[in-house]
C-alpha cells in the first residue's frame, strides 16, 4: 500500500492506529502474527478487522510504517524550510529527522531490520531503503536527472545504512554520538566529491575536442 495515494482512503486513520499498535508489540514480538493480533487485540478491533487493514500481514504494517515514515520526514523538513541550509546540512537534517522522529523505539527498529535481513525479504529492504534516500534528496532539494541521480542516492544509502546502526547501538545522552558519527560520514563524502570534482577538471579537454597544438 503506498500511503502517498491515501488521501482519500476511509480506513487511513483505523490503519494508522494498528500499525502505531503493531509497531508498540514489536518491540517485545517482532513484526510477527502475534504483534498484528496483539495490537488488534489492543484496539478492540472486530474479528478479520486487521487482515481487512493490511491483508499482507506484518510485512505489510512495516512496509507502510517505513513509507509513512518517509512521508512525514518530508513534511517536517519543508515545514521547517530547510532550503536556505547548505545541502550538507539539508541531508544531515533529513536523516536526524527520520531517525529521531520516525524510526520509532530502537528495539522495534532493531526487530525490523532483523526481518528485512532475511533472504526472501532481501529485496523490500533495499526497496524501502531507495524509497527513504529518494525521499530525503527529494526534500533536499535535488533536481538532478542524470547518472548523479543515482550515485548520490547510493552514497547516501550507505550514510543512512550505517548511522542508523550506530543509533541502534547508541546510549549517549541525546544520540550525541550518532549526530557525531553522521557529520563525519558527510564529511567523507564531500571529500569525495571534492576529489572526483577535482580528477574531472584535470581530466577535461583543455581545447576543442579533435584539434592539436600548432607545432
Amino acid at each position: 500500500m503506498d500511503v502517498t495515494n491515501s488521501e482519500n482512503d476511509p480506513d487511513q486513520g483505523l490503519r494508522d492506529r494498528l500499525a502505531d499498535a503493531v509497531l508498540a508489540e514489536a518491540a517485545f514480538d517482532g513484526f510477527s502474527r502475534a504483534a498484528l493480533a496483539a495490537a488488534s487485540n489492543r484496539l478492540d478491533l472486530p474479528a478479520g478487522e486487521a487482515d481487512r487493514l493490511f491483508p499482507g500481514g506484518p510485512i505489510q504494517v512495516l512496509t507502510y510504517v517505513s513509507e509513512r515514515a518517509d512521508q512525514r520526514m518530508v513534511e517536517d523538513m519543508e515545514k521547517e524550510g530547510v532550503a536556505h541550509q547548505k545541502i550538507r546540512d539539508r541531508i544531515k537534517s533529513a536523516v536526524r529527522i527520520r531517525l529521531e522522529r520516525h524510526a520509532g523505539q530502537r528495539e522495534a527498529a532493531r526487530r525490523a531490520l532483523a526481518l528485512l535481513a532475511l533472504p526472501f525479504n532481501a529485496g523490500l529492504g533495499l526497496t524501502l531503503l531507495y524509497k527513504t534516500v529518494d525521499a530525503m534528496w527529494y526534500a533536499a532539494g535535488d533536481t538532478s536527472t542524470d547518472f548523479n541521480f543515482y550515485t548520490k542516492r547510493a552514497t547516501l544509502a550507505g550514510v543512512y545504512s550505517s548511522t542508523l546502526l550506530y543509533w541502534l547501538n547508541d546510549r549517549s545522552e541525546g544520540s550525541e554520538a550518532t549526530w557525531a558519527f553522521l557529520d563525519r560520514r558527510i564529511d567523507d563524502v564531500m571529500k569525495i566529491e571534492e576529489l572526483k570534482s577535482r580528477v574531472r577538471s584535470w581530466t577535461r579537454p583543455s581545447g576543442p575536442a579533435g584539434r592539436r597544438p600548432m607545432a
